[in-house]
Protein backbone atom coordinates (compact mmCIF):
# COMPACT_ATOMS: atom_id res chain seq x y z
CA UNK A 1 0.00 0.00 0.00
CA UNK A 2 0.95 3.53 -0.46
CA UNK A 3 1.71 5.66 2.18
CA UNK A 4 1.51 9.14 1.39
CA UNK A 5 1.15 10.58 4.71
CA UNK A 6 1.44 8.67 8.16
CA UNK A 7 -0.75 11.10 11.29
CA UNK A 8 0.26 10.38 14.18
CA UNK A 9 -2.44 10.29 17.22
CA UNK A 10 -2.04 10.28 21.08
CA UNK A 11 -2.55 6.57 21.93
CA UNK A 12 -3.80 7.73 25.39
CA UNK A 13 -7.21 9.48 23.81
CA UNK A 14 -9.30 6.97 22.84
CA UNK A 15 -11.47 9.61 20.75
CA UNK A 16 -8.76 11.18 19.20
CA UNK A 17 -7.66 7.84 17.84
CA UNK A 18 -11.13 7.11 16.10
CA UNK A 19 -11.26 9.99 14.39
CA UNK A 20 -7.89 9.81 13.16
CA UNK A 21 -8.74 6.55 11.63
CA UNK A 22 -11.79 8.38 9.60
CA UNK A 23 -9.29 11.19 7.57
CA UNK A 24 -8.17 10.96 4.70
CA UNK A 25 -4.54 9.73 6.31
CA UNK A 26 -2.94 6.69 4.38
CA UNK A 27 -1.58 5.48 7.81
CA UNK A 28 -3.16 6.93 11.36
CA UNK A 29 0.09 5.89 14.34
CA UNK A 30 -1.55 5.32 17.50
CA UNK A 31 1.20 6.83 19.67
CA UNK A 32 2.61 5.60 22.97
CA UNK A 33 5.86 7.37 22.88
CA UNK A 34 6.28 11.35 22.93
CA UNK A 35 2.30 11.62 22.62
CA UNK A 36 1.92 10.26 25.88
CA UNK A 37 3.18 11.75 29.84
CA UNK A 38 5.64 8.99 31.67
CA UNK A 39 2.23 8.39 33.77
CA UNK A 40 0.14 7.75 31.34
CA UNK A 41 1.73 5.14 29.73
CA UNK A 42 0.02 2.21 30.99
CA UNK A 43 -3.67 3.35 30.12
CA UNK A 44 -2.39 4.59 27.16
CA UNK A 45 -1.45 0.62 26.18
CA UNK A 46 -5.04 -0.18 27.32
CA UNK A 47 -6.83 2.63 25.29
CA UNK A 48 -4.76 1.56 22.14
CA UNK A 49 -5.28 -2.03 22.83
CA UNK A 50 -9.19 -1.95 22.96
CA UNK A 51 -8.98 0.61 20.33
CA UNK A 52 -7.55 -1.75 17.66
CA UNK A 53 -9.73 -4.30 18.89
CA UNK A 54 -12.70 -2.29 18.51
CA UNK A 55 -11.23 -0.96 14.71
CA UNK A 56 -13.85 -2.66 11.73
CA UNK A 57 -11.62 -2.82 9.10
CA UNK A 58 -10.43 0.81 8.68
CA UNK A 59 -9.46 2.20 5.37
CA UNK A 60 -5.94 3.40 6.43
CA UNK A 61 -3.14 1.16 7.34
CA UNK A 62 -2.90 1.23 11.63
CA UNK A 63 0.42 1.69 13.26
CA UNK A 64 2.14 1.88 16.90
CA UNK A 65 4.30 3.57 17.75
CA UNK A 66 6.01 2.12 20.99
CA UNK A 67 8.79 3.72 22.99
CA UNK A 68 12.03 2.81 22.90
CA UNK A 69 13.04 -0.68 22.95
CA UNK A 70 15.70 -0.67 25.73
CA UNK A 71 13.00 0.98 27.66
CA UNK A 72 9.42 0.00 27.31
CA UNK A 73 9.41 -0.70 24.03
CA UNK A 74 9.52 -4.69 24.42
CA UNK A 75 6.21 -4.39 27.27
CA UNK A 76 4.33 -2.23 24.54
CA UNK A 77 4.75 -4.87 21.86
CA UNK A 78 3.43 -7.75 23.79
CA UNK A 79 0.37 -5.26 24.90
CA UNK A 80 -0.41 -3.76 21.39
CA UNK A 81 0.25 -7.01 19.34
CA UNK A 82 0.67 -10.09 21.25
CA UNK A 83 -2.27 -9.04 23.91
CA UNK A 84 -4.75 -7.81 20.94
CA UNK A 85 -7.34 -9.60 18.51
CA UNK A 86 -6.46 -7.31 15.95
CA UNK A 87 -2.48 -6.35 15.65
CA UNK A 88 -1.44 -3.76 13.66
CA UNK A 89 -0.21 -3.27 10.46
CA UNK A 90 3.37 -2.06 11.79
CA UNK A 91 5.18 -1.24 14.82
CA UNK A 92 7.18 1.69 14.61
CA UNK A 93 10.47 1.69 17.11
CA UNK A 94 12.02 5.70 17.76
CA UNK A 95 15.74 6.62 18.49
CA UNK A 96 17.06 3.55 16.74
CA UNK A 97 20.97 3.55 16.76
CA UNK A 98 21.79 0.42 14.90
CA UNK A 99 20.10 -2.58 13.93
CA UNK A 100 20.32 -4.67 16.92
CA UNK A 101 16.89 -3.05 18.70
CA UNK A 102 15.28 -4.06 15.45
CA UNK A 103 16.13 -7.57 14.83
CA UNK A 104 15.24 -8.06 18.85
CA UNK A 105 11.68 -6.63 17.84
CA UNK A 106 11.75 -8.90 14.73
CA UNK A 107 12.38 -11.76 16.91
CA UNK A 108 9.85 -10.71 19.17
CA UNK A 109 7.19 -10.85 17.00
CA UNK A 110 8.15 -13.70 15.39
CA UNK A 111 7.54 -15.24 18.68
CA UNK A 112 4.02 -13.93 19.13
CA UNK A 113 3.29 -15.12 15.85
CA UNK A 114 2.87 -11.77 14.40
CA UNK A 115 5.83 -11.75 11.68
CA UNK A 116 3.48 -10.02 8.93
CA UNK A 117 3.72 -7.10 11.56
CA UNK A 118 6.25 -4.35 9.48
CA UNK A 119 8.78 -2.65 11.66
CA UNK A 120 9.54 0.86 10.83
CA UNK A 121 12.40 2.56 12.52
CA UNK A 122 13.00 6.32 13.13
CA UNK A 123 16.02 7.15 12.32
CA UNK A 124 16.68 10.28 14.71
CA UNK A 125 20.14 10.36 15.95
CA UNK A 126 23.72 10.61 14.91
CA UNK A 127 24.63 7.32 15.43
CA UNK A 128 20.92 5.82 13.70
CA UNK A 129 22.29 8.11 10.54
CA UNK A 130 25.78 7.01 10.67
CA UNK A 131 23.90 3.29 10.70
CA UNK A 132 21.02 3.70 8.27
CA UNK A 133 22.41 1.21 5.72
CA UNK A 134 22.01 -1.66 8.84
CA UNK A 135 19.14 -0.49 10.19
CA UNK A 136 17.40 -0.30 6.73
CA UNK A 137 17.99 -3.68 5.86
CA UNK A 138 17.52 -5.32 9.33
CA UNK A 139 14.69 -8.21 9.00
CA UNK A 140 11.21 -7.21 8.97
CA UNK A 141 11.79 -3.55 7.87
CA UNK A 142 8.95 -2.71 5.48
CA UNK A 143 9.90 1.75 5.89
CA UNK A 144 12.89 3.31 7.42
CA UNK A 145 11.45 6.94 8.47
CA UNK A 146 13.43 10.17 9.53
CA UNK A 147 13.02 12.17 12.55
CA UNK A 148 14.45 15.61 12.92
CA UNK A 149 13.30 17.26 16.06
CA UNK A 150 15.55 14.96 17.98
CA UNK A 151 18.30 14.38 15.41
CA UNK A 152 18.73 18.08 15.17
CA UNK A 153 18.97 18.35 18.98
CA UNK A 154 21.33 15.57 19.20
CA UNK A 155 24.14 17.22 16.92
CA UNK A 156 23.52 20.35 18.44
CA UNK A 157 22.31 21.98 15.25
CA UNK A 158 20.36 25.17 14.85
CA UNK A 159 17.07 24.55 13.16
CA UNK A 160 16.84 26.82 9.71
CA UNK A 161 13.76 27.63 7.79
CA UNK A 162 15.48 25.68 4.64
CA UNK A 163 16.66 22.70 6.75
CA UNK A 164 20.12 22.64 5.43
CA UNK A 165 21.07 21.15 8.78
CA UNK A 166 19.25 17.84 8.04
CA UNK A 167 19.88 17.74 4.83
CA UNK A 168 22.66 14.99 4.96
CA UNK A 169 20.63 13.23 7.12
CA UNK A 170 17.42 13.03 5.22
CA UNK A 171 19.63 12.13 2.16
CA UNK A 172 20.96 9.27 3.91
CA UNK A 173 17.71 8.37 5.22
CA UNK A 174 16.38 7.69 1.59
CA UNK A 175 19.84 6.07 0.48
CA UNK A 176 19.94 3.59 2.85
CA UNK A 177 15.91 2.70 2.17
CA UNK A 178 16.12 2.88 -2.00
CA UNK A 179 19.18 0.54 -1.39
CA UNK A 180 17.05 -2.20 1.14
CA UNK A 181 13.99 -1.61 -1.03
CA UNK A 182 11.57 -0.14 2.02
CA UNK A 183 9.91 2.93 1.97
CA UNK A 184 11.18 5.98 3.13
CA UNK A 185 8.87 8.64 5.32
CA UNK A 186 10.45 12.34 6.25
CA UNK A 187 9.61 13.80 9.60
CA UNK A 188 6.77 16.28 10.77
CA UNK A 189 6.71 19.53 9.92
CA UNK A 190 5.67 20.78 13.52
CA UNK A 191 4.15 24.41 12.44
CA UNK A 192 0.44 23.36 12.51
CA UNK A 193 -0.85 26.84 11.03
CA UNK A 194 2.35 27.09 8.58
CA UNK A 195 0.51 25.07 5.50
CA UNK A 196 2.60 26.75 3.00
CA UNK A 197 5.82 25.79 4.68
CA UNK A 198 4.40 22.24 4.88
CA UNK A 199 3.64 22.62 1.39
CA UNK A 200 7.27 23.42 0.29
CA UNK A 201 9.01 21.39 2.59
CA UNK A 202 6.99 18.32 1.64
CA UNK A 203 7.68 18.68 -2.43
CA UNK A 204 11.06 19.27 -1.61
CA UNK A 205 11.45 15.61 -0.13
CA UNK A 206 9.48 14.54 -3.04
CA UNK A 207 12.18 15.25 -5.21
CA UNK A 208 14.63 14.27 -2.45
CA UNK A 209 13.47 10.66 -2.99
CA UNK A 210 10.97 10.07 0.01
CA UNK A 211 7.71 8.21 -0.41
CA UNK A 212 5.89 9.92 2.38
CA UNK A 213 5.60 12.33 5.12
CA UNK A 214 5.11 12.18 8.76
CA UNK A 215 2.10 14.51 10.34
CA UNK A 216 0.66 15.44 13.27
CA UNK A 217 -2.20 17.10 12.97
CA UNK A 218 -5.96 16.21 10.19
CA UNK A 219 -5.29 19.29 8.71
CA UNK A 220 -1.92 18.74 6.99
CA UNK A 221 -2.97 15.66 5.65
CA UNK A 222 -4.22 17.03 2.27
CA UNK A 223 -1.49 19.09 1.82
CA UNK A 224 0.75 16.04 2.02
CA UNK A 225 -1.54 14.06 0.08
CA UNK A 226 -1.36 16.41 -2.65
CA UNK A 227 1.97 16.94 -2.89
CA UNK A 228 2.74 12.70 -3.20
CA UNK A 229 0.22 12.75 -5.91
CA UNK A 230 0.97 12.76 -9.33
CA UNK A 231 0.09 15.66 -11.78
CA UNK A 232 -1.34 14.88 -14.96
CA UNK A 233 1.58 14.80 -17.28
CA UNK A 234 3.66 12.79 -15.05
CA UNK A 235 0.79 10.04 -14.72
CA UNK A 236 0.50 10.30 -18.58
CA UNK A 237 4.36 9.49 -18.98
CA UNK A 238 3.82 6.77 -16.56
CA UNK A 239 1.23 4.99 -18.13
CA UNK A 240 3.32 5.43 -21.71
CA UNK A 241 6.47 3.74 -20.16
CA UNK A 242 4.47 1.29 -18.13
CA UNK A 243 2.68 0.77 -22.07
CA UNK A 244 6.08 0.43 -23.82
CA UNK A 245 7.38 -1.65 -21.40
CA UNK A 246 4.99 -4.30 -21.96
CA UNK A 247 5.67 -4.16 -25.67
CA UNK A 248 9.28 -4.29 -25.01
CA UNK A 249 8.80 -7.40 -23.11
CA UNK A 250 6.81 -9.06 -26.15
CA UNK A 251 9.28 -8.46 -28.30
CA UNK A 252 12.03 -9.84 -25.97
CA UNK A 253 13.89 -5.69 -26.17
CA UNK A 254 15.69 -4.62 -23.39
CA UNK A 255 15.37 -0.82 -23.82
CA UNK A 256 12.54 1.45 -25.45
CA UNK A 257 11.59 5.28 -25.97
CA UNK A 258 8.95 7.05 -25.23
CA UNK A 259 8.24 10.45 -26.73
CA UNK A 260 12.05 10.08 -27.73
CA UNK A 261 13.49 9.35 -24.56
CA UNK A 262 15.53 6.34 -23.66
CA UNK A 263 13.96 4.02 -21.07
CA UNK A 264 15.75 1.46 -19.02
CA UNK A 265 14.59 -0.45 -15.86
CA UNK A 266 15.12 2.22 -13.48
CA UNK A 267 12.66 4.73 -15.12
CA UNK A 268 10.18 1.26 -15.38
CA UNK A 269 10.38 1.65 -11.47
CA UNK A 270 9.70 5.09 -11.21
CA UNK A 271 6.81 5.36 -13.82
CA UNK A 272 5.37 2.31 -11.78
CA UNK A 273 5.76 4.42 -8.30
CA UNK A 274 3.79 7.11 -10.13
CA UNK A 275 1.24 5.12 -11.27
CA UNK A 276 0.99 3.45 -7.38
CA UNK A 277 0.64 7.08 -5.68
CA UNK A 278 -1.87 8.03 -8.68
CA UNK A 279 -3.94 5.24 -7.62
CA UNK A 280 -3.54 6.12 -4.01
CA UNK A 281 -5.05 9.04 -4.90
CA UNK A 282 -8.29 8.00 -6.62
CA UNK A 283 -7.03 9.39 -10.01
CA UNK A 284 -6.13 6.50 -11.69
Amino acid sequence: MVQRSLLYSPGDDRRMLEKAVETAADTVIFDLEDAVAPASKEGARRTVRSTLDALDDPVPNVAVRVNPYDLSGQADVDAVVGDVATPPDSVLLPKVNDADPVEALHDQLADLGASDVGIVPLIETAAGVLSADDIAAAPGVTAVAYGDQDFTADIGATVTDDKTESLYARQRTVVAAAAAGVDAFDTVHTDIEDVAGLREQTEFVVELGFDGKLAIHPNQIPVINEAFTPASDELEWAEKVLAGQERASEADAGVFTVDGQMIDPPLVERARTIVRRAEAAGIR
